[in-house]
């Protein structure tokens, strides 16, 4: 049995967060001196989702405990209803005149995908745009660590939610306390965003536009206040210092955590780090190699191939470049990192390093068991043993997620006319990516697709950002219950 009092509590909680983190954009409305109408709306959203949570959590469960279901329905309910409140001032506003505009917009925000229905960013009010890629912040290391790190609860219930939060094939605490683990992660994932913020700040962009790309690069989401996005700075240095954020932060918060406690020659053990890095060099090499004669000058190409691998390896989107344009080789290749992603405890999506690197060793084992039958072979990552059950869940996570893949293809196939758009589409969202391939690419949006296209590709952003799980779990919870 589902545990529902302590569901609708943990409901309650989120929504009071909400409220909270709404009285930042509120707080940009007024230095920005935007009409009174804009405050309004940003108080009475707050306001809604202050008296509702207040409502859910007016009576405190006698039974809190919570199993691995009550933790999947959680995360994927917290992260529906964190989309819709978080819709309502685009909605209200006027400036996404359509409310599932305004959650996709939101859903893509908060799932740090980047995907974008806006033609022309610019329209929007300074406090809409600081909520907009705000929410990438949130949702980059989660809403319900977040709600852990801040809100007392039992190890016990934590570790539920976590481990259905947290992308990647394993989990594991870094302290012993599942509070201290939330705590210690977002304080790293905060300090890494201010550093980026004052260093861009520094390199010459105005303020709001670094915390803006900040939260974007910290998130891995890719929203900008400008319609070029890092392009319209033209600095190299920027675009630089950005591809190396995007990429540290698609790194595995666990090695900074071994950085904090002295244990820095570890982290040059991490096999999947060096997978990481090893993959993003090659992607660089090939699409620099294959830009060569695309640009005019050297270094454009290596800055170019630099930067975009950087941001579609790590799931960002931000774009120095229109890719769209590139030869069919590098659209290849960026395909291919759209799919790896980052790394396991990062703010990245996609399949996560780490399974790609465990399917491919357990492919070459496969070969060379049917080359020697009777040898014994084991499975190293990290020169610790995969068991048997790990492959079995990676191979069936890899199975579903493939499976998933084709269903949303099929389903997107019946509203668009090229299989490229098609393909690409479900590719970005589904990866969290944002930006893909044609009329989706840097400089477009999803603005031509249909309400019932932007709806499955909304889900797709859900499945991917949740690692698939939690939201079928909530259309099986909902059909039992009919």
């Amino acid at each position: 049995m589902i545990n529902r009092r302590m569901l609708l509590y943990i409901l309650g909680r989120i929504l009071h967060i909400e409220a909270a983190l709404l009285v930042l954009p509120l707080g940009i409305s007024r230095i920005y001196r935007e009409p009174l109408r804009i405050s309004a709306i940003w108080l009475l959203t707050a306001a809604l989702c202050l008296i509702i949570g207040t409502i859910c959590t007016w009576h405190k469960p006698k039974e809190r405990n919570l199993y691995t279901r009550d933790g999947l329905l959680s995360v994927a309910l917290a992260w529906l209803l964190l989309s819709v409140f978080g819709a309502l001032p685009f909605y209200l506003s006027g400036q996404i005149p359509a409310f599932l505009d305004a959650f996709f917009e939101t859903v893509s925000g908060f799932t740090t995908t980047g995907s974008t229905i806006l033609q022309d960013v610019t329209v929007l009010d300074k406090s809409m745009l600081f909520w907009r890629s705000f929410t990438h912040l949130i949702g980059g290391m989660g809403v319900l660590v977040l709600a852990l790190a801040i809100v007392p609860a039992s190890d016990s219930d934590s570790v539920h939610l976590m481990k259905a939060e947290v992308p990647g094939p394993t989990f594991g605490k870094l302290v012993a306390r599942m509070r201290a683990t939330a705590r210690i992660l977002y304080s790293i994932y905060l300090i890494m965003t201010v550093a980026l913020i004052v260093i861009l700040y520094l390199l010459g962009m105005p303020l709001f536009d670094a915390m803006i790309h900040s939260f974007g690069a910290a998130g891995t989401g890719g929203f900008s206040s400008q319609a070029e996005s890092i392009a319209s700075f033209n600095s190299p240095a920027i675009t630089y210092v950005t591809a190396i954020a995007m990429l540290a932060f698609g790194v595995n918060f666990n090695l900074y955590y071994l950085i904090l406690i002295g244990q820095v020659r570890k982290i040059f053990k991490s096999e999947e780090l060096k997978a990481y890095l090893l993959i993003y060099a090659t992607a660089v090499l090939l699409v620099f190699f294959n830009l060569l004669t695309f640009f005019s000058d050297v270094t454009t190409a290596f800055q170019e191939s630099f930067f975009t691998c950087a941001s579609i390896m790590t799931t960002t989107g931000y774009s120095s470049a229109d890719f769209a344009q590139w030869p069919l080789f590098s659209h290849v290749v960026l395909l291919l990192l759209m799919f790896i992603g980052g790394s396991a405890g990062s703010t990245a999506g996609g399949l996560k390093v780490s399974r790609v690197v465990i399917l491919v060793k357990m492919a070459i084992k496969e070969v060379r068991q049917s080359r020697e039958p009777r040898r014994a072979l084991a499975l190293l990552f990290d020169k610790k043993a995969v068991t048997e059950r790990q492959q079995a869940r990676v191979s069936s996570y890899f199975l579903v997620y493939v499976v998933i893949f084709m269903i949303l293809l099929f389903l997107i196939a019946l509203d668009c006319k090229t299989y490229d758009v098609a393909f690409s589409a479900v590719a970005s969202t589904f990866n969290n990516i944002g930006p893909g391939l044609s009329v989706i690419g840097p400089t477009g949006s999803f603005a031509r697709f249909s309400n019932y296209s932007k709806l499955v590709l909304s889900f797709a952003m859900l499945l991917g950002r949740l690692e698939i799980y939690p939201m079928l779990y909530l259309f099986r919870a909902f059909r039992n219950r009919n």
